[in-house]
Parts: C-alpha cells; sequence; structure tokens
C-alpha cells in the first residue's frame, strides 16, 4: 500500500515539473515585440550647446546601426536655446501631445521634469533620461552622480597650487543637477586644504560669453586670483579665454568639465590645466539602443554609468 501511494506522489511530481518545463522550452525571441513601423525618438537636452552635439552623433550612429536590420528610426532634437526650466518643461508637454515612441530627457530641474516624465509614462511613452538624472524610476545613461567629478578636479587643482591660494567657481546652471554636484564634490575637496578660499561663485546659465564676463570680473576684483573651477562644458573655454586675453595663462589655474575642441585646445597649450570628459556620444548612442529595447519588449538596464577620465597635456602628446 505504502509503494503504491509513493508512486503516485512521484508521478504527480514528476508531471508538475513537466509543466515549467514545457514553459522554459519557449524560445525567448517570441517574447519581442516585432516593430514594422518607422519609430520616432525625441531628445530634450538642457540648452542648444555643442556638448550635445556630440550625444546627437551617437544617436546618429545607433540609428544607422538599426537601420541595417530593418529599423528605421527619425531622432528628432528638440532643444531650448537657453538653459531655462519653463522652456524646456513647455517642449517636454509638447512632445507628450505628439506622442512619440520613445523620448530622452536630459534634467535641469528635476521636480518640475520627473513629473513630466511621469505623465508621459502614463501616456504610454518610453522615457530614458541622459546626461544629468533625474530619478531612480527611469532608465538612466550617465554619470548618476557628478561628486566625484568636482572632487577630483579640487584634489587636481589643490596638488597645482600646493593646497594654498584664492578660487573662483563658475557654477553653471542652479538647478542642473550635475552641476550642483560638482560643486559640492570640489568644495568638499577644498574643505581638506584650509588655506585654499573661494572668493567668488557665480551662475554662468551655460552660457559661454557669460563665463567670459564673469572670469572677466573675478580677474578684475582678485588680480591675486590662483584657480578657477568650470563646472560644465562652456565655463572652462570661457575662463581661458578671459585669463589668456589678461596675460594670465600659466598663472591663473583653470580646472573644469568636459572635452569640446576649444577646451582641448587651452589644455594641450597649457591655459587649462586639467578636465574631466564624459562619453556624451555613448550616452547618445545607448539612449537609442534602450529605447529600441523599450519598443521591442526587451530587456533592457536602469543605470547605464557612461564614467569620465582625466585629460591634461600629456595626452596631447
Amino acid at each position: 500500500m505504502k509503494s503504491k501511494v509513493k508512486l503516485g506522489i512521484a508521478a504527480a511530481c514528476m508531471a508538475a515539473l513537466s509543466l515549467p518545463m514545457a514553459a522554459s522550452a519557449q524560445d525567448q525571441a517570441d517574447l519581442i515585440t516585432p516593430i514594422d513601423k518607422k519609430l520616432t525618438f525625441v531628445f530634450v537636452p538642457k540648452v542648444i550647446h555643442p556638448w550635445y552635439d556630440v550625444v546627437a552623433e551617437g544617436a546618429a550612429f545607433a540609428a544607422e546601426e538599426f537601420k541595417q536590420r530593418g529599423i528605421d528610426i527619425d531622432v528628432i532634437w528638440d532643444q531650448p536655446p537657453q538653459a531655462d526650466v519653463v522652456d524646456q518643461n513647455q517642449r517636454i508637454e509638447a512632445n507628450i501631445g505628439r506622442h512619440p515612441d520613445g523620448l530622452a530627457i536630459a534634467c535641469l530641474d528635476r521636480a518640475t521634469n520627473v513629473q513630466l516624465m511621469n505623465e508621459a509614462v502614463e501616456a504610454g511613452i518610453n522615457v530614458v533620461n541622459f546626461n544629468s538624472f533625474c530619478d531612480d524610476a527611469f532608465p538612466f545613461i550617465g554619470p548618476k552622480s557628478s561628486v566625484q567629478d568636482g572632487y577630483d578636479l579640487g584634489e587636481r587643482l589643490a596638488e597645482i597650487l600646493g593646497g594654498k591660494g584664492k578660487i573662483a567657481i563658475l557654477s553653471g546652471s542652479l538647478t542642473a543637477s550635475d552641476h550642483v554636484e560638482r560643486i559640492q564634490g570640489f568644495k568638499d575637496a577644498l574643505s581638506k586644504h584650509p588655506e585654499m578660499e573661494i572668493v567668488f561663485e557665480q551662475p554662468d546659465d551655460d552660457i559661454l560669453e557669460k563665463a567670459v564676463e564673469l572670469t572677466e570680473n573675478v580677474l578684475s576684483a582678485h588680480p591675486d586670483l590662483d584657480g578657477i573651477f568650470g563646472s560644465n562644458a562652456s565655463n572652462p573655454i570661457g575662463a581661458a579665454r578671459a585669463v589668456q586675453n589678461a596675460g594670465k595663462a600659466g598663472q591663473v589655474h583653470i580646472v573644469g568639465m568636459d572635452d569640446l575642441p576649444e577646451a582641448v585646445d587651452f589644455v594641450c597649450s597649457g591655459v587649462i590645466d586639467a578636465l574631466k570628459a564624459q562619453r556624451q556620444w555613448d550616452m547618445g548612442y545607448w539612449a537609442v539602443t534602450y529605447l529600441v529595447a523599450m519598443n521591442e519588449n526587451h530587456t533592457y538596464p536602469m543605470f547605464h554609468d557612461t564614467g569620465s577620465r582625466f585629460l591634461t597635456k600629456e595626452d596631447c602628446k
């Protein structure tokens, strides 16, 4: 009697086990949604800027790769001419109404941007975040925290100046999380060097000409200035132009973000001491790639760290 019970239990167990085995035999390709139409992806960055031109190159490269696979993508850029929160939000809202197949947003103001991004998701639009981090609810491509970049540049400037001197900060856009975090990191580094004094800190709003003007002002107000930190891609160039025009190249040391061609030229000529270069081409490439994955019902990461690296005169050889 006991043996029959055991056999019955064994048979039932085998039958139960066969169910997930049958399910697992399904080809994962069957889970992918075929794309049989032209996709439209809209990128809404913080501002019209040469930095985003490199992001656009990466996005275009990815779109061309997908075209070879038979997936046609129209990549549209809707860029505010200035780093203006209201303008950017109006563009995001307008694009939600157009219902594209994907939205890629660089946050200029987290609170209001995230609210609109949630509205986009509720409307059935695929949303990714790039460049400037918004919220963990959205896939993000870029450096999730920019504190380390600012800290590294602060340490590099402290090393150059021997841990003492008067410092100016060009703070970019006060609502942009990456700019704010870099300044935080920079100040954290300087806090270890009590003889380094911040004598000037002003936003340039990501406008190169304003960065030039602010640097001219601080050089006039503090002729004994020793160093400048630029928190975005524009202001190291603006600072370098003003310092060079004042004949103070090599006297006022500059560190800052990113590797736009003019900034690299200033590094190679010795006007800028060091840059932390991001990988914005990768941001564009992977934003398009992940938006396609979302349209295919494929998997994608919630965080893709594209990283950054130092760029100094030694790299110009």
